[in-house]
This record gives C-alpha cells, sequence and structure tokens, in this order.
C-alpha cells in the first residue's frame, strides 16, 4: 500500500518504522522540509517529502501532527485526492500541556470531528490512545492471548474496514468503536486511553466512557 505520513513525531515516525518494515511504500513529511527527515528515511527506507507530495497518489493519508498544527496545512491540501481515500487523524487535543484553547473541542465536537472539518474531508480516528513504544514494540500474532486492541471510529465503513486490516496487520485487535461522532470514547482522559486493553476490554471501556470533558482536560482559563 501507498501509504502518505504528514508528521513524523512519536506516533508518526513509529507507524513510518513499522509499515515499511511491513513492506509498505510510505512517504512521510513534516513541518520542516523532507531535509529533516533524512535520518528517518535511511532507518526505514521512506521517502521524504513536502506535505503536498505526501498526499499525492497514495492509498491512505496520514495525519499524526499536534492539533494546534493542524490549521496550519494548506486549505486546499486534500483537493485532488480521491473522495474514496482513507484519511486517518491520530490526534489528540491536549489543552494545558501544548495545543492551548480550540474552540470548537471546548464546545463539545469530538476531537476528529474537528479534524475533519478543518481539513474538508471525512476522518478515521484511529492510534491516538496507544503509546509510541507499545506501538512499536508490543504488536502480536492474530490469536495471541492479550493481544493489545485498538478503537477505530470513523463514519465510512469501507475506510475504516480498510484502517482495522492496517492495525492487525501491526499485530493489534482492531475494535470497531462507531462513527466518528461516537470517537469522544477514545479521547485523552476516557478509560480506553493508553490502557493496553484486549478487544474484550476495549469495547467495555468504550462502553463507560462518559461524554462530559473532565476539567484537567479543558483548557485553562
Amino acid at each position: 500500500m501507498r501509504i502518505g505520513m504528514i508528521g513524523a513525531g512519536h506516533i508518526g515516525g513509529t507507524l513510518t518504522r513499522r509499515f515499511t518494515a511491513l513492506g509498505h511504500e510510505v512517504a512521510v513529511a513534516n513541518a520542516h522540509g523532507p531535509q529533516s527527515l533524512a535520518d528517518l528515511a535511511r532507518h526505514t527506507g521512506a521517502k521524504p517529502v513536502t506535505v503536498e507530495e505526501a498526499v499525492r497518489g497514495k492509498d491512505l493519508v496520514i495525519v499524526t501532527i499536534p492539533e494546534k498544527n493542524v490549521v496550519d496545512l494548506p486549505r486546499d491540501l486534500l483537493r485532488d485526492v480521491p473522495s474514496g481515500t482513507p484519511i486517518v487523524d491520530t490526534g489528540n487535543y491536549y489543552p494545558r500541556q501544548r495545543d492551548g484553547r480550540i474552540d470548537g473541542i471546548e464546545s463539545g465536537l469530538a476531537e476528529s470531528r474537528w479534524v475533519a472539518e478543518q481539513l474538508g474531508r471525512p476522518v478515521i480516528k484511529a492510534f491516538n490512545n496507544i503509546y509510541a513504544q507499545h506501538l512499536l514494540t508490543m504488536g502480536r500474532p492474530k490469536g495471541s492471548a492479550g493481544r493489545i486492541a485498538l478503537p477505530v471510529a470513523g463514519d465510512d465503513p469501507a475506510a475504516k474496514a480498510t484502517v482495522m486490516g492496517l492495525v492487525d496487520q501491526l499485530g493489534f485487535d482492531p475494535v470497531d468503536a462507531g462513527g466518528l461522532d461516537d470517537s469522544w470514547r477514545q479521547q485523552p482522559g476516557t478509560p480506553v486511553y493508553v490502557a493496553d486493553f484486549d478487544a474484550e476490554g476495549v469495547r467495555r471501556a468504550l462502553s463507560e466512557a462518559r461524554h462530559e470533558r473532565r476539567p484537567e482536560w479543558h483548557a485553562a482559563a
């Protein structure tokens, strides 16, 4: 699969390493330009590109950047990307630690619904509730006891199925977490966040989530 990766931080870098190791063709971009990705390219075989090149001719695009930086992406970035191409959002809103106040999310939008509005395209929410180191090292063969499961939320069944297949390839059990408006159930502060549950545990945690965002996950006054 031809995968475009926008972001090369903890999760983006880890996914680049894992997907190239599985034989996928990865083009990776960040805010600092292709030259800043030379080490990652050398160690993985991924191709360092511009953000615009990262979405061109890809089977799937992953946006894995700080929430506050989503608005800095080119407004027409996905204009020529076919409508059936899955767009994955791995982001989380950290208002006090990193992102500052984002009014749409503070008003109650699910984080990935807000991202979809900024991108002008539907997205699939995945890979946001696991530590990068665990994503790198804790994948297990299908059927393994205690295999970690990851929730995947989105409105497009075909796109969601594609992403769930990639989750399985990486060594984790994919769990359908509902539509994008249900993706708040896997945001920071919910029971499933960085919990490393198996599939049954993920389903239970999603059902136990409460919609009210705890004060520490709101922007400071």
